[in-house]
């Protein structure tokens, strides 16, 4: 019946996508499943569908790869930040996306259990929200390098830009300016079946990062998404930097269908920035400074 293909359907995305159970839940909302939304007589399908979804705790190890990639993705529960581990399997160098100061030590220790080489320490921007640990990693680990964008001003090792590429072993991310959050946001793009997109604050599920600070412009990032991230295969996995509602993981053709502010006018979506009044994060104080010296105050 039409309610068991809903069902295998969100099983399958759960397999091959990476989604929690938890996003699974909210994605069977979004598209309007019909077991899931409306069948009153469905109480024994949604019963065994849940006991089959992972728990919503649990690191998402992504979806299989043919490319020999590590993938693990971290949540940080006090600034709802993701951080992300990406490995080469066959050269054991790793990349470090959006790292936490004070998940230092998991994902440290995340690095060690997988056998993986950190390399580079990457920012998608500097952070008003949390401090990166980038410049404390590099302190213990003279050999690990960090990068940042060159547009941001912020300090690093390394400064990136668009058409750049981010190399460890043989995988490669590449660079795409994305900016609008702030000047020096970027997306970091890896190829493959399906491509995965780390957005950070400038697409987020269901939502984008803010346009009224540290340089913000709300036509810019409607701009930075349609024209860079939007134009993207569909199938290309979306991995933010926040997130606020339990979701891990969306695709392109997710967000252009679904997503309530950017599949809007550009016009309607700066008027709609333009009105959320949201207070400032609670660290931007501490964490913009901390963040434009790679996250190491002298």
């Amino acid at each position: 019946t039409g309610m068991r293909v809903g069902a295998a359907f969100l099983l399958w995305l759960v397999k091959h996508r990476g989604y929690t159970g938890e996003s699974a839940q909210l994605l069977a909302t979004d598209l309007d499943l019909k077991f899931w939304t409306k069948c009153t007589r469905c109480g024994p399908m949604r019963e065994w569908l849940l006991a089959k979804l992972p728990a919503q705790d649990a690191p998402a190890a992504g979806p299989p790869r043919e490319e020999g990639l590590v993938f693990r993705q971290f949540f940080d529960p006090e600034t709802s930040t993701f951080t992300y581990v990406l490995g080469c399997a066959a050269t054991q160098e790793a990349v470090l996306v959006d790292p936490v100061l004070e998940q230092k030590e998991r994902d440290l220790a995340t690095l060690k259990e997988l056998g993986l080489q950190l390399k580079y320490v990457i920012n998608t921007h500097a952070h008003a929200d949390h401090i990166t640990s980038g410049g404390s990693m590099r302190k213990d680990m003279p050999e690990v390098k960090t990068m940042i964008s060159k547009a941001s001003g912020a300090n690093a090792d390394i400064h990136i830009q668009e058409g750049d590429k981010v190399t460890f072993g043989n995988l490669a991310l590449e660079v795409l300016a994305t900016p609008g959050h702030t000047d020096g946001c970027l997306t970091y793009y890896l190829a493959g079946s399906p491509g995965m997109a780390f957005t950070g604050d400038a697409l987020l599920i269901r939502g984008c990062g803010r346009t009224d600070f540290q340089q913000g412009d709300a036509r810019v990032l409607y701009e930075s998404v349609h024209g860079k991230i939007f134009t993207l295969p569909g199938g290309t996995l979306v991995y933010p930097g926040h997130d606020y509602k339990g979701r891990n993981v969306s695709t392109v053709d997710e967000e252009k269908r679904f997503n309530p502010r950017l599949t809007q006018s550009k016009e309607e979506f700066a008027k709609l920035m333009a009105e959320l009044k949201l207070p400032y994060p609670k660290k931007i104080e501490d964490a913009v400074p901390a963040n434009m010296v790679c996250g190491v105050q002298e």
